[in-house]
C-alpha cells in the first residue's frame, strides 16, 4: 500500500489522502445509516439487545466486505462512459471523486439526522449520474454519451423492481405463516407478549430465525454496498494516480496470457462472424491503418485497437515491465474492446452461442482491469464495519414503529428481513447494486399490509418523498460540485 506513496508530487498526495478519507467516510455514514435498517427488526421485537445486534451486524458487514467479491463496484464505475473513464486525468480525477462523494455525503448526513430510510445506493448512483451530465455539458459531449444509459438503465431497474419485490413476498411470505400457523406466538407483538406472558424476549425458534435472518442481511449489505466503496476508491486510485493502479500489478503471467489470447479469439470471433457484424465494425477496411493521434472507442477502429493491444502485450509476462504511459494505453484499448464487444452482443443476428462466447471473451478482457488491492477491501470493510456500530438509533425507530400503524410481529420481522436478504444476495449475484434501506422497509410496510395493520400515511409519505427526490438532489449537487472544481482544475 505504501509504495503508492512514494515518488508523488505533495499536492496529489495530500489530495489522495483526502479523497481515500471522503470515500471512507462515506462507508462509515453507509454503516450507521443504512445498516439500521438489518438489524431495526431484531432490535424492536427484543430478539437481541441493541449493542450485541449492532456490533454482531457490524461483524457480519465487514464479513460480507471481504467476501463479496468487486462484481458490484465494477457496475457502479462503469455508470460512467467508457470515454471519461479512459481520458480522465489528475485533475479532473479530483473533481470527480470529490463532487460525487460531497454530493453524496451531504445528502447522506442530512436524512440520517432527520431519521428518514433514504438510500445510499441512489444517493451515490445519483452523484455518479450528475458527475457523468456534468461532463458532458463541461466538454459538449452529447447527453447520450454523457453516461452509460444502459447500465444505467439495468441499475435503475433493480433499484425499483427491488422495493416492490420486497413489498410482495414479505406480504405473502406472512400470509403464508398466518395459514400454515394461525394460532402461533409468532403472530404476537413484543408489547402484547410481555403483557400476556410476561415474557421480554420472542419464542426461541423466532428469537433464533430474527437473529440469522438479520445477520444474512447485515452480510448481504455489506457485499452490496461495500462494494460500491471499493468501486469509489478504485475510481480515486485510476484518477490521481493511474500508472499503479489502471492494470493489477500483481497479475500473473498466466492471467497477462488469458488477456492476450481474448484478444486473439476475440478477432478470430469478429471475422466469423463477419456476415453480420462486417458493417457495424468495418472489417477489413483498416488494414494497414495506424492508431489515430485522437483515440475514441469507435466500433469502426476495433481492428487496429486489437492490432495494437497485441502489439503492446507482445513478450510482457509482468505488467510492471510496461511504463506508466504504457499501462494506461493497455488498459484505454482493453475497455475499448469490451464496450465495443458489450454492444457488439446485443446487434441481431448473433446465435446464443456465439453472444455466450462473446461474454466469456469479455471476462477474460477484463480480468486484470477489474480487480481491487486487498488493502482497499480490508478499508473499507472496517469503515463500514465500525460505522455500523454508531448512529442507529433514529432509522430503528422509523423502520420498527413509525411504518405501521401498530406494533410488529415476530413473524413481520422474519417475513421482512428473510425477503431483504434473499432479494440482495440475488442482486449480488448478478452484480447489481440495490438498495437494503429500500427493500427492508417496503418488507416491513407489504407485512403490515398483509396484517391489515395499516401504514402511517406520514411516516411512508417521508421515505417515498426521499426515495423519489434521492436521485435528482443528488444528480443536481453533483453536477453543480463538479462544473465548481473543474473551474479549479482547468
Amino acid at each position: 500500500m505504501f509504495d503508492l506513496l512514494i515518488g508523488l508530487d505533495a499536492w496529489v498526495l495530500v489530495s489522495l489522502v483526502l479523497a481515500l478519507a471522503f470515500v471512507l467516510f462515506f462507508e462509515f455514514i453507509n454503516g450507521f445509516h443504512d445498516t439500521a435498517n438489518a438489524v431495526a427488526t431484531v432490535i424492536y421485537t427484543k430478539a437481541m439487545s441493541a449493542y450485541t445486534a449492532v456490533i454482531l451486524s457490524g461483524i457480519f458487514n465487514f464479513l460480507g466486505v471481504l467476501l463479496g467479491g468487486v462484481g458490484v463496484a465494477y457496475a457502479i464505475v462503469h455508470l460512467l462512459p467508457v470515454e471519461l473513464l479512459i481520458n480522465v486525468n489528475t485533475g479532473h480525477g479530483l473533481a470527480m471523486v470529490f463532487s460525487l462523494l460531497a454530493a453524496a455525503i451531504t445528502w447522506n448526513l442530512g436524512t440520517w439526522y432527520f431519521g428518514i430510510p433514504a438510500s445510499s445506493s441512489h444517493t451515490l448512483i445519483g452523484s455518479i449520474l450528475g458527475v457523468g451530465l456534468g461532463n458532458a455539458l463541461i466538454t459538449d459531449v452529447s447527453m447520450a454519451d454523457g453516461v452509460n444509459w444502459q447500465k444505467a438503465i439495468d441499475i435503475g431497474i433493480s433499484l425499483i423492481v427491488s422495493p416492490m419485490a420486497g413489498f410482495a413476498v414479505a406480504a405473502l411470505l406472512l400470509l403464508g405463516l398466518k395459514w400454515w400457523l394461525p394460532a402461533s406466538k409468532m403472530h404476537n407483538t413484543p408489547e402484547t407478549r410481555k403483557e400476556v406472558k410476561g415474557k421480554k424476549h420472542p419464542p426461541f425458534w423466532n428469537r433464533l430465525v430474527l437473529v440469522l435472518s438479520a445477520m444474512a442481511v447485515s452480510f448481504v449489505h455489506g457485499s452490496n454496498d461495500g462494494q460500491k466503496g471499493i468501486g469509489m476508491i478504485m475510481l480515486v486510485l485510476i484518477g490521481i494516480v493511474p500508472g499503479l493502479f489502471v492494470l493489477d500489478l500483481n497479475s500473473t503471467t498466466y492471467q497477462i496470457e488469458r488477456t492476450r489470447d481474448a484478444t486473439l479469439h476475440l478477432s478470430q470471433f469478429y471475422q466469423r462472424n463477419s456476415d453480420t457484424l462486417s458493417e457495424y465494425l468495418a472489417l477489413g477496411k483498416s488494414n494497414g491503418s495506424e492508431m489515430p493521434a485522437l483515440f475514441r472507442c469507435d466500433p469502426k477502429q476495433t481492428e487496429i485497437t486489437i492490432a495494437a493491444l497485441l502489439e503492446d502485450l507482445q513478450g510482457v509476462t509482468d505488467y510492471n515491465m510496461l511504463d506508466s504511459e504504457k499501462r494506461i494505453e493497455v488498459r484505454r484499448y482493453l475497455l475499448c474492446l469490451d464496450d465495443t464487444a458489450k454492444k457488439v452482443g446485443k446487434l441481431d443476428g448473433l446465435p446464443f452461442r456465439e453472444r455466450a462466447d462473446l461474454d466469456k471473451l469479455r471476462k477474460d478482457l477484463t480480468g486484470t482491469t477489474e480487480y481491487a488491492p486487498f488493502w482497499v477491501i480490508l478499508a473499507v470493510a472496517l469503515a463500514l464495519g465500525i460505522g455500523t456500530m454508531i448512529g442507529w438509533k433514529r432509522v430503528v425507530l422509523t423502520v420498527g414503529e413509525k411504518i405501521g400503524k401498530q406494533g410488529m410481529t415476530y413473524a413481520q420481522g422474519m417475513s421482512a428481513q428473510i425477503t431483504a436478504a434473499c432479494a440482495i444476495g440475488m442482486a449480488n449475484v448478478f452484480s447489481l447494486p440495490v438498495s437494503t434501506t429500500h427493500v427492508l422497509s417496503s418488507g416491513v410496510a407489504g407485512t403490515m399490509v398483509a396484517n391489515k395493520s395499516g401504514l402511517q400515511a406520514g411516516t411512508v409519505r417521508t421515505i417515498l418523498m426521499a426515495w423519489v427526490l434521492t436521485l435528482p438532489i443528488s444528480m443536481g449537487l453533483a453536477a453543480g460540485m463538479f462544473w465548481i472544481a473543474t473551474r479549479f482544475v482547468g
